[in-house]
């Protein structure tokens, strides 16, 4: 709360402010909703003086007031979807990655985690024309696989060679689990720290700079030996989207090293749902 002081604005002179005290006003919030007309009585002041002032303060410290319909209106010229290069993951992700937003993939070791990343990297790069931000902290990324998957989409080596080049629309980090978890259990405050400030920093990366944050992390097993994602309750806010991708072990005509699973499990926009997929082919809704 602010205090009412001397010079705050024009008319609020010291005997002013003695005298408000003296009527158990001491706060700009205590004066705004304080019955002006009474308070001037006892203040020995004009009505007309006193409410002049109780409106400067309160063009001085309150918020304009913004309709729903305003902001609305903001939101939709500021947010972009960027596809993943996949339709039915688009649609699972109810139509591909919002900017200003974090979405999370989960999975255990070759789950396809890094493979998804790599094909949304080179989709927005190459089809999207906009510039990707690949953070990798496992040394998984190779320069040798990323142009092997552009080769599968153009074999024109000047259009390879043209990726990207807009603004920056979406930022990687493969994996973010990969840097905080080997400091968090235990007595160890700095990974709950690391992980606040990491968390902190995607936020406002994706919210001010209008970009898409698409991160990875492990996968740990609950008290019923349920997969769940890794960094626990507290990291379980940050995203806004998160997808669990595991391996599918079972006997169809495609190589069970190649078939994955995408499960929905958290969405502000979309219900629970499950899809399948390939590391190198399209996606089949189960």
């Amino acid at each position: 709360m602010v205090v009412l002081r001397e010079g705050m604005c024009p008319g609020l002179s010291e005997d002013l402010v003695r005298d408000l005290r003296a009527a158990g006003v001491k706060t700009v919030e205590e004066l705004v909703s304080s019955d002006i007309e009474g308070l001037a009585q006892k203040c020995s002041v004009s009505y007309k003086a006193l409410f002049a002032i109780r409106r400067v303060l309160l063009a001085q410290h309150t918020a304009f007031p913004v309709s729903g319909a305003d902001l609305y209106e903001e939101l939709l010229s500021s947010t972009a979807i960027l596809s993943t290069g996949n339709p039915s993951l688009d649609k699972l992700l109810d139509s591909g990655l919002y900017t200003g937003e974090i979405t999370e993939l989960s999975g255990g070791p070759g789950s396809g985690k890094s493979q998804v990343c790599f094909g949304v990297a080179v989709h927005i790069s190459y089809h999207l024309k906009q510039s990707v931000i690949y953070i990798d902290t496992t040394g998984g990324l190779t320069a040798s696989r990323l142009l092997q998957m552009l080769k599968a989409e153009t074999s024109n080596t000047e259009e390879q060679a043209s990726v990207g080049g807009g603004s920056v629309k979406a930022v990687i980090v493969d994996s973010v689990s990969a840097v905080i978890s080997p400091l968090l259990g235990g007595k160890q405050n700095e990974g709950m720290s690391l992980m606040i400030q990491v968390a902190g920093v995607l936020k406002t990366m994706a919210k001010d700079f209008n970009v898409a944050a698409l991160v990875t992390n492990h996968v740990t097993r609950g008290g019923n030996g349920e997969v769940l994602p890794g960094l626990g309750a507290s990291w379980s806010h940050i995203p806004r989207t998160r997808i669990l991708l595991e391996r599918v072990e079972r006997a169809v005509s495609i190589s069970c090293s190649s078939l994955r699973s995408a499960t929905l499990i958290k969405s502000s926009r979309q219900v629970q749902a499950a899809l399948t997929f390939t590391s190198s082919a399209a996606i089949a809704q189960y």
